[in-house]
């Protein structure tokens, strides 16, 4: 039977963890063919990306930022103060991402840069690189002075860590519109008008993202994760319109597939279609897949460490194929994120503060004016 999707929006027993974590081990599973043997016109490609220009790296990161939108939108909307919701956002990302950029300087670099320790330290290259990736303030540095120049994808200590300011940006971005509109809501005094430009702004980028990806005019990345970020943040807020239906998805499933047969109606077909398919299976499928959530959430931990680990493999046995590549940098990777989310991700959770994690009434919301979205 066929339920809106605000219906299964009602807690936390849903597949957002094992959604997380399969699109991180997507972006290990990309990185190992440059990694394990580099790039260039004689070396094999990623299968995905040969067939219809498009990597499962880069389809792990739009349902990274599709899954940000909705579930930052509904923390959003729940908070008491942007103080709470901000202080929130910081304990989910920077704690363990400071214990991985120090893990790749102290560590890492340490151990395989060709320079002298006091060279090393005092590099220009290695105080940026802890700078601009424990702050995201002004982007990323992936490389370390001497670190890894040898390997098949030389130069390159953390690769992954680049959409991470734009996560950041993301949230500041709906902040600010969503304060906007609710002001233009209170004014005009208009319920809905919140979710219907949410809605139309959603749509907009989306046709913007489309049209870029064949007459490019502005930056690829800015508006690509604009779209999916706000798309995301759209679906929350129409979510007692949406029907989550097995009908339906089997028919989107069937049209995304017969899309293949052309890159360019794929690419279309595809940044469609992916955000039903994505809360479709986060809120759909039950019963012992729901299991995986006794585990943790391995997906952050996966995805900050995944690139350095892979670097060390390949920097210590040579020759690898990319499947070996593989199976060595999955289980290392795991590893760490196992480390990462049982000593500092769940612990730093715990310091959120309490009205942040569950709803409050309408009059105590930070955004009041978003009636819709406490009810």
């Amino acid at each position: 039977m066929s339920k809106m999707l605000s219906e299964y929006n009602t807690g936390r027993d849903n597949n957002f963890n094992l959604i997380r974590f399969i699109a991180a081990s997507l972006v290990l599973y990309s990185h190992c063919f440059p990694l394990a043997i580099g790039i260039g016109p004689s070396l094999p490609e990623e299968p995905l990306s040969v067939f219809l220009g498009i990597t499962l790296s880069s389809i792990a990161v739009d349902i990274f930022f599709i899954t940000s939108g909705f579930l930052i939108c509904a923390s959003l909307y729940r908070t008491s103060s942007l103080k709470s919701f901000f202080w929130a956002r910081v304990l989910r990302i920077y704690p363990a991402l400071i214990v991985a950029v120090l893990f790749s300087v102290f560590c890492v670099g340490l151990y395989f840069t060709s320079l002298p320790f006091a060279e090393f330290i005092s590099d220009k290259q290695t105080l940026k690189f802890l700078y601009k990736n424990t702050t995201l303030l002004t982007g990323t540095v992936s490389s370390l002075p001497g670190v890894f120049t040898d390997n098949p994808f030389p130069g390159v200590v953390n690769g992954s860590l680049w959409t991470l300011p734009y996560e950041v940006k993301m949230y500041i971005a709906l902040t600010l519109i969503a304060g906007a509109f609710t002001a233009i809501q209170k004014r005009i005094h208009s319920e809905k008008f919140t979710t219907y430009g949410f809605t139309i702004l959603a749509g907009l980028s989306l046709v913007g993202h489309i049209i870029n990806h064949f007459h490019e005019f502005t930056s690829v990345n800015t508006l690509r994760f604009f779209a999916t970020f706000f798309i995301g943040a759209a679906f929350y807020l129409n979510r007692k319109k949406i029907i989550m239906s097995a009908k339906i998805h089997w028919i989107l499933i069937s049209i995304l597939l017969l899309s293949t047969l052309n890159t360019a109606t794929f690419f279309i077909a595809f940044y469609v279609i992916l955000p039903y398919l994505v809360f479709y299976f986060a809120y759909v499928p039950s019963g012992k897949i729901r299991s995986f959530n006794k585990f943790g959430d391995y997906s952050y931990g996966m995805y900050i460490y995944a690139f350095p680990i892979q670097q060390i493999i390949a920097a210590t046995i040579k020759n690898l194929s990319v499947m070996s590549m593989l199976a060595m940098s999955f289980l290392a990777t795991l590893a760490m994120a196992y480390l990462s989310w049982q000593l500092i991700e769940k612990n730093c959770l715990k310091l959120k503060p309490k009205a942040a994690r569950k709803p409050l009434p309408e009059k105590m919301a930070i955004l009041s004016g978003q009636r819709v979205a406490n009810e």
